[in-house]
């Protein structure tokens, strides 16, 4: 691991300075409003440990202005045309991709991810979120099933109304928009919850969805903690669907509030990724590859694969190639261009990380490289960087490896047959994704059938079509998103008959 030295470049952002605390509000009814509270939550900087926002913590009262007016607009929305819901959506895309850097700035300052991979990818795919569900919405049919001498069976398929939309902090505009996206093309209003940690963007594309022409009343954006506003929103009578991505533990709670209403729930939950490595690979070639997969985000994605299992065969080159590969990361601030690593969340995080790397070594393993927290130069000294983390010599059945820590942390366990590592593999509660990487076409299919997760990429990772189904099992969810199975979950089915006379 490398930390880079040096200091900030200089980039001043119409919508912000940098010199001065700011405030954000509360998009309702196409208006920015001040919490009804007037309460307010502090945003850090994770890249620097500093507080330079304040953002509202948000009550029932401002989630009643909220539910009003989006019963207000439903009706005005969901009777709109496809093509024109479409149009607004294509516009609200535009404006995203038009004012790039300006969200690309925002959405590192708020995470502490470095500025090209918010550049490369969040902010990119939230652009390609809202495209995408805008012309699918175009090609969105349902079935008719005929009756032979009898009727027709067919199937309409009506927006839910009112749903809330609760995304996480690890990948803010691209998650939040890949709920709403598919929420808004559909047909529904929406209350939408960002994290608390990181609310920025969500905060800036009100003002894009103004732009765009999206009716006022049909995006609300909702400022706050989880307990209070989040909540609120899950238990709301008149929001009747809720789709989530989170934690597990936040998901298990939100379906305990939900399910007694008989809401619609889609839950996108935690994963403990396996990355399985077979003997045939080019060994530098899987090690550039599984570090991505490793560290990309600080770990902080929930697809990341945080326990790589190697075929024992390669296992001792493979963790030499890897060791080196993660100790030449550059640890920098966001906006260095050549930064690899860049800070954790917030604070908080960074100590639950810290102390998953000391129970690591209670538990018997080896830190190979990192372990430890890294320190830049001014003004970065109190930001929340840690060295990316290497560990070996634990066993599949321990906390390290059986709980989600979500950082830039994974273990190394040498396996010496196919029926071990798919048994490793499979053992843990969760099932969101693997990766496999092998030369042996038979190999792949007989590990991705028998893979108990909802992805399994061969040779890959993080490789996204939008019209597939997003999702895991076990613990890792309930329901699917992306493509149809997205606007699926956003509408509501009716079958109509009608009898041949």
């Amino acid at each position: 691991m490398r930390v880079k030295k040096g200091k900030c470049s200089s980039i001043n952002l119409s919508f912000s300075n940098f010199n001065r605390m700011e405030f954000i509000e509360n998009f309702i009814d196409g208006k920015y409003l001040a919490p009804t509270t007037g309460q307010y939550l502090e945003n850090v900087n994770p890249s620097t440990g500093q507080v330079y926002a304040k953002i509202p913590r948000s009550g029932d009262q401002d989630l009643s202005l909220a539910v009003a007016a989006a019963k207000r607009a439903f009706p005005i929305w969901s009777g709109m045309s496809v093509n024109e819901r479409s149009a607004i959506l294509l516009r609200l895309a535009a404006g995203i991709e038009a004012r790039m850097d300006e969200f690309v700035v925002a959405e590192s300052r708020d995470n502490g991810k470095p500025e090209k991979l918010a550049a490369h990818v969040d902010i990119p795919r939230a652009v390609s979120n809202f495209h995408f569900f805008a012309t699918a919405i175009e090609h969105f049919s349902s079935e008719s099933h005929y009756m032979e001498g009898l009727g027709i069976n067919f199937t309409t398929r009506k927006p839910i109304g009112i749903v809330g939309c609760i995304s996480p902090w690890n990948l803010p505009l691209y998650l939040f928009s890949w709920k709403i996206a598919p929420a808004l093309a559909a047909g529904n209003c929406v209350i939408a919850k960002p994290s608390e940690i990181t609310p920025y963007t969500a905060s800036l594309l009100g003002q894009i969805a103004t732009e765009a022409g999206l009716p006022a009343g049909v995006l609300n954006v909702l400022h706050g903690t989880g307990p209070e506003i989040g909540n609120a929103i899950v238990a709301h009578p008149s929001i009747k669907a809720i789709s989530f991505t989170g934690g597990t533990a936040t998901g298990e709670h939100i379906a305990r509030i939900a399910a007694p209403m008989f809401k619609k729930l889609s839950l996108e939950l935690g994963g403990k990724n396996p990355t399985l490595i077979f003997p045939d690979v080019d060994i530098e070639q899987t090690v550039k590859e599984v570090f991505r997969s490793s560290f990309s985000n600080q770990g902080q994605i929930c697809l990341c694969g945080s326990r790589i299992l190697v075929h024992e065969k390669i296992y001792d080159a493979f963790k030499t190639a890897f060791v080196r590969w993660v100790e030449s990361a550059i640890v920098s601030y966001p906006s260095d261009p050549k930064a690899q690593i860049g800070a954790v969340v917030s604070k908080g995080h960074m100590d639950k990380i810290l102390g998953y790397i000391e129970l690591a070594k209670e538990e018997g393993g080896r830190i190979l490289t990192g372990g430890v927290r890294v320190h830049l130069e001014a003004p970065y000294q109190d930001g929340y960087y840690l060295a990316p983390t290497v560990i070996e010599g634990l066993p599949n059945t321990c906390r390290t490896n059986q709980e989600e820590i979500f950082g830039p942390v994974v273990s190394l366990m040498a396996f010496s047959s196919e029926e071990q590592a798919l048994d490793w593999a499979n053992d843990t509660k969760y099932g969101l994704a693997a990766s496999v990487w092998t030369k042996d076409l038979n190999i792949a299919h007989r590990m991705a059938d028998r893979l108990e997760m909802g992805i399994v990429w061969v040779n890959s990772w993080l490789v996204r079509d939008l019209r597939t189904p997003f999702g895991g099992m076990k613990d890792s969810g309930v329901g699917r998103e992306g493509g149809w199975e997205a606007l699926s979950f956003f509408t509501e089915p009716k079958n109509i008959f009608i009898k041949y006379e």
